[in-house]
């Protein structure tokens, strides 16, 4: 029964109290949600056969479901669901990182072992440091964050710093609209990001490591938090890991709310205790990164996906995939959508495949008319283009990104320019404010969108946001501004009928 925060938003709590009280002589072990959101709250029972499946499961249901025979594995109509390995859903993905996500108890150290864990961090003691950071650099993969840097090129940047002291950073502050993949491996697999963090602290020689986890994600905070507490009762951080040299220890830092710290830099500057404003590069963090030592900075994907490497071997890793595009990615279905979710699958399937066959179309029933690939600041796509395949350079070429793998969809409703507005509105509240280019920007991109939409000297106002644009791009200092005219773009580009004016004055005129 899961305990991930969007299963207990819709009442898995409370089906479980009712489970435990009616069921008599029955175990509720409390797990993550294997993503299949559009189903919770779901029940699984142990059987012989495997677990069988049940959801959604409402409270007032589960005394019925009970007498029906659901504590047996019973096929029942209403909510059967069989074997739940045998869903097309997950049957057809290729779940490494997120492969015990959903399966065990999150805080039971004795589950996550039987199912593997701990695996990949033995592999890496066994080998030089350098020996992890080449198996890394062989996998092929790259950060899940968004930008897409390769993570053993930053790694072996780390490792060949001098330095008295290095530091591993997990970045949890996962804010982009649509996505929630962190939160979902944090609450449901726990011990797979710390195994992670302890690997690159291996292979890069730091002592201390720290998890900038988001405000708003008090469950996986709870969660990660006892984790620690029960790594270090196990050997797993602390001193002498696993009776090895190694001495690593994390710990957990809350941010409180700003979207800038999920920029690499304003998330070391929150860790020092400062306000998260935007750092100039250089220095780049690898060498001078947190109190100024060299300091690995990945997201809780890609260091999740580091034990699974270490244990089955980099070129395996990297015999998934695309082009440059190695290993798996985690999909984050939402939005207007059917079937939202969690699609862990190799890069290379296409958009169109997650959006209609995983996810089934709109909700609402209505056509799609755009997808938003990337969080707040990634490009609108429209059907046209279904067939690009998820693809760091696909993408880019397309204009687009894949970031950190949210899909947000839309249906034929959507006013794709009150859309671009809400980019340029998003990045004015949400700026640090340290350069021009994306302080000043993005308010100047809300009055102009404005005034295009008002039908206020529209070829004018094109051509200047066209040039603002440009600006925001070539001169911001980081991703926070030079991102936003992506979304912006985009609209304009495939959607350019809704901006058109109305214009019953420009029609007199």
């Amino acid at each position: 029964m899961p305990c991930d925060s969007a299963a207990r938003s819709v009442g898995a709590d409370e089906v479980a109290e009712r489970i435990a009280a009616v069921g008599g002589d029955v175990e509720v072990v409390r797990t993550g949600s294997r993503g299949l959101l559009w189903l919770e709250p779901l029940v699984e029972v142990e059987t012989a056969a495997g677990r069988v499946g049940y959801g959604p499961v409402a409270v007032e249901d589960v005394d019925g479901l009970v007498a029906a025979g659901m504590l047996t594995g019973e096929a029942i109509d209403t909510v059967g669901l069989g074997l739940v390995e045998e869903l097309p859903w997950l049957r057809r993905q290729q779940r490494l990182t997120f492969a015990r996500v959903g399966v065990v108890d999150p805080r039971s150290a004795d589950d996550y072992q039987a199912h593997g864990g701990m695996a990949g961090l033995r592999a890496a003691l066994a080998l030089d440091p350098a020996e992890v950071v080449e198996a890394v650099i062989g996998s092929g993969l790259r950060g899940r964050g968004g930008a897409g840097f390769p993570a053993g090129i930053k790694w072996r940047t780390v490792a060949g710093a001098e330095a008295d002291v290095k530091f591993v950073c997990c970045n949890a502050d996962e804010g982009d609209s649509g996505t929630f993949a962190d939160r979902m491996l944090m609450e449901g697999d726990p011990f797979t990001l710390l195994e992670g963090m302890a690997i690159a602290a291996h292979a890069v020689g730091a002592v201390e490591g720290f998890v900038y986890l988001r405000s708003e994600y008090p469950d996986a905070i709870a969660t990660l938090t006892a984790a620690i507490e029960t790594a270090r009762e196990r050997g797993w951080l602390g001193k002498r890991i696993l009776d090895s040299d190694l001495c690593f220890d994390v710990e957990v830092r809350v941010g409180a709310g700003a979207y800038i710290c999920g920029e690499e830099t304003s998330m070391l500057e929150s860790l020092e205790g400062k306000r998260g404003q935007v750092r100039p590069k250089p220095p780049i963090p690898a060498l001078e990164g947190l109190f100024g030592r060299p300091t690995v900075v990945n997201n809780v994907l890609t260091l999740a996906a580091v034990p699974w490497i270490l244990e089955h071997g980099g070129q395996a890793y990297a015999d998934l995939g695309t082009g440059r595009s190695r290993g798996t990615s985690v999909f984050q279905l939402a939005g207007n959508i059917a079937r939202g979710g969690i699609v862990e699958t190799a890069f290379g399937i296409t958009l169109g495949e997650l959006v209609e066959d995983f996810g089934g179309g709109t909700r609402s029933g209505r056509p799609v008319r755009a997808v938003q690939v990337g969080g707040p600041l990634g490009a609108y796509l429209p059907v046209g283009q279904f067939d690009l395949p998820m693809d760091y350079e696909a993408f880019a070429r397309a204009g687009a990104m894949v970031g950190h793998g949210g899909v947000v969809v839309f249906d034929d409703t959507v006013d794709m320019a009150a859309m671009a507005r809400f980019a340029m509105e998003f990045c004015a509240e949400e700026s640090c404010g340290k350069c021009t280019p994306c302080r000043v920007g993005a308010v100047r991109g809300v009055e102009t969108i404005d005034r295009i939409r008002a039908g206020v000297e529209r070829g004018r106002n094109l051509v200047l946001l066209d040039d603002l644009c440009d600006l925001m791009t070539d001169g911001s200092l980081c991703a926070m501004g030079g991102l936003t005219p992506m979304p912006v773009r985009s609209a304009l580009r495939h959607f350019p009928e809704d901006f058109g004016a109305d214009r019953s004055e420009e029609a007199k005129a």
